[in-house]
């Protein structure tokens, strides 16, 4: 038998959101069967899932970005819903990083069919804790120069798209203070001055940059990444980052964990799947295997 998805569209997602209609179609073409909402706001899109799931609903695909699916992987796990969810994701957003490490269509038409297949992959989604409370990502945080252009990139023009981020980096960079770093896990604790500190869940975010090429979504740990470069080497390390080569550079130190805690003096921003959540500290782990990620 068939399951009945809960699809919830993101209308305001990237710089040219699919319409309704238009995913409709897909999904009927796909022979999905589907239960089409598009929320006004993220409220109501928390509230909407968070409903279907105790009315019994098991199966839920979001048409977005990678915000879009961080705002779905919220609502589900903060739930105690006994049977694992699924989770489908139709890219319809500035870009759904998260897609990349699968190697899944980035295309709405192909991505609808992959919801009429049994394919199920049990993914892993880390939970972050701070004074702001609990946060849960399934793709990449950061906390560092790298955060803080996160929290500039979603003032900037929503037409140029990808190039937001890079952009905002760039703006960032130059007075964006390192600082005396602290990361903590089961097996270590490794101190240094740092730029910026990255916890990977799966390997691409900013559009494509491959920031984790070792990562994998269901190994259980996070590939966590101390930055140590001087801002003047930021124009070299960059490019290795987008195409994954960066690892071996003398000012990445790269850490795997399942449970980890970052302190540092000044405080930093953090950010989770693009997402501002608030400052340094905090304390993070794993849980393994939490949601089925349609494939």
């Amino acid at each position: 038998m068939r399951p009945r998805w809960i699809v919830l569209v993101n209308r305001q997602a990237g710089s040219r959101p699919a319409s309704v209609s238009t995913i409709k179609e897909a999904l009927t073409a796909a022979g999905v069967d589907a239960q089409l909402t598009a929320p006004n706001s993220k409220e109501e899109m928390i509230d909407t899932i968070i409903s279907q799931a105790r009315a019994g609903s098991r199966h839920f695909a979001v048409a977005g970005g990678d915000g879009t699916v961080n705002l779905a992987v919220n609502a589900l796990m903060s739930l105690d819903m006994g049977e694992k969810p699924t989770l489908g994701v139709l890219p319809a957003g500035t870009g759904c990083d998260l897609l990349r490490t699968f190697g899944l269509p980035q295309e709405l038409t192909a991505a609808a069919k992959h919801l009429s297949t049994s394919d199920v992959y049990n993914i892993d989604v880390a939970t972050l804790e701070g004074s702001w409370g609990t946060r849960y990502f399934v793709n990449v945080a950061q906390v560092g120069a790298g955060a803080a252009a996160a929290e500039t990139a979603p003032r900037l023009p929503r037409r140029i798209g990808a190039l937001r981020y890079p952009l905002a980096f760039g703006a960032r960079l130059a007075r964006f203070p390192h600082a005396e770093v602290k990361v903590t896990t089961e097996r270590r604790t490794y101190e240094s001055t740092a730029l910026a500190v990255i916890m990977a869940n799966a390997q691409f975010f900013a559009g494509g940059w491959n920031v984790a090429p070792k990562a994998t979504l269901v190994d259980g740990v996070l590939d966590i990444q101390i930055i140590n470069a001087k801002k003047v080497q930021a124009p070299v390390l960059v490019p290795k980052i987008i195409k994954g080569t960066h690892l071996t550079d003398p000012s990445v130190r790269r850490l795997r964990a399942a449970e980890f805690t970052i302190e540092t003096d000044p405080a930093w921003p953090l950010e989770a799947d693009g997402d501002l959540v608030g400052n340094t500290t905090v304390a993070g782990r794993v849980v393994p295997a939490a949601i089925g990620l349609k494939i």
